[in-house]
């Protein structure tokens, strides 16, 4: 059987499952994706509302990444950048921290700024300077425990913790308490130490427009929800089965495999809210951060303090909210407005829109980094993809995408695959 007569069906276009299709369209095959949205993307999306450019969900690309240095063209994404440090609002005050290394304008602002002490800073310093010489393989091999207490053992203060590090990395990893392990701390910090947070001029979703306009032999079934998957055949939801030899799952497999359901992957969800607002309180492009335990903002950006290609009228506040919480959509715009206006001292804005983002990054224990082709095979026709098999990344998703297409070329290559479908199919 030729490769390009091979039924190879991806579940999922999100980025795990664009990388799969362009690794198997490079050795020849003809993979076709099914997608439940009318878009590709999955949580790696933008939408254009009333003239501006919301992503959905506050997220940024780390330039550092190994994988997105392989799989994207950064030139194309025309990517901007944020500068190497926040804005901490604490008890009515707004103090700019950075990396003075890589932005001397931080230097003073970052000695005199009330977030820890002298002691604090050095072990900053020092913390960047100790991963940036350790490999991302060591990393994954260290002990793993929670941020908190790896931040604890390292010496830092209670104050460094509560108004620097659990605002800023509660906002990357989306529980305010620090449990997330510390290989991912130390990646993510590992990361951001050896390059810039960045967003692509047409907003995060152009990464997953690249991968898509890659993609030249595979094509992609929009509104096409799958209901179950078995070792030949794919049931759609409105009861179409379509055969299979593979099939790889780009995304949670728990509901489409039945012995998997009581192995349901547990997400960490967020809210975010975009505002229009005639004038920013933050000039540059920085991260704002609320530094108060009861605050439901976790962090703030005006995204139109980077060049972008949709910019509306006015400025454009993004703000997330982490913590769980109750309230109705109506009854959460208004506890916003007032806490922007209590702890950041910002006012006249209006309501723009509003994402409520139920599986926003995957709760993980035992992270790992990489995986092999063999490790992503469930049965001996399907293979698993996702950022949720090694730890809560773009850039994982991207390795298990790679991986999990290996695993089913390694198959065909072994010829670990019946040629012949049954009758019912042709």
């Amino acid at each position: 059987m030729k490769k390009e007569d091979y039924r190879i069906h991806i579940v999922g276009a999100g980025v795990s499952g664009l990388v799969a299709a362009q690794v198997l369209e490079l050795q020849g095959y003809r993979p076709v994706i099914l997608e439940a949205s009318n878009s590709v993307g999955g949580r790696v999306k933008t939408q254009i509302v009333d003239g501006y450019q919301l992503d959905q969900g506050f997220q940024v690309l780390l330039e550092a990444y190994p994988m997105a240095k392989k799989y994207l063209d950064f030139n194309q994404l025309d990517l901007q950048k944020l500068l190497p440090g926040a804005v901490v609002f604490k008890n009515g005050r707004s103090m700019a921290i950075g990396d003075p290394i890589r932005d001397f304008n931080f230097i003073w602002s970052t000695l005199i700024a009330d977030v820890g002490t002298l002691a604090d800073k050095v072990r900053i310093f020092n913390l960047n300077k100790q991963l940036k010489s350790r490999s991302i393989e060591s990393i994954f091999s260290s002990k793993e425990v929670s941020t908190l207490e790896y931040l604890e053992d390292l010496g830092f203060s209670s104050k460094m913790i509560e108004t620097f590090f659990k605002p800023f990395f509660s906002g990357i990893f989306l529980e305010d308490e620090l449990k997330t392990s510390s290989r991912m701390f130390q990646f993510v910090y590992k990361m951001f130490g050896e390059g810039l947070a960045v967003v692509p001029k047409d907003g995060i979703g152009a990464i997953s427009d690249q991968l898509k306009l890659k993609l030249k032999n595979t094509s992609i079934q929009f509104g096409a929800k799958v209901a179950s998957v078995g070792d030949s055949e794919i049931l759609l939801d409105d009861g179409v089965k379509l055969a299979t030899h593979f099939t790889l799952i780009a995304t949670d497999p728990g509901n489409l495999i039945s012995n998997l359901k009581s192995q349901n992957v547990q997400w960490h969800s967020c809210t975010n809210l975009y505002f229009k607002i005639p004038k920013r309180s933050i000039e540059k492009a920085l991260i704002g951060l609320i530094a108060d335990k009861n605050a439901f903002i976790n962090n703030i950006f005006f995204s139109s303090s980077l060049d972008m290609e949709h910019k509306g009228n006015q400025e454009l506040l993004s703000v997330t909210v982490v913590k769980d919480h109750s309230f109705d959509d109506k009854e959460l715009i208004e506890i916003i407005k007032t806490e922007l206006d209590s702890y950041c001292g910002i006012t006249g804005i209006e309501f723009l829109h509003l994402f409520h983002i139920p599986k926003a990054l995957p709760q993980l224990n035992e992270l790992q980094y990489d995986i092999s082709p063999e490790t992503t095979k469930l049965k001996s026709t399907i293979f698993l993809a996702g950022d949720y098999l090694l730890n809560s990344s773009l850039n994982a998703a991207m390795i298990s995408g790679e991986r999990a297409a290996q695993g089913i070329i390694k198959s065909l290559e072994d010829g670990l695959v019946v040629e012949n479908l049954t009758s019912e199919y042709l």
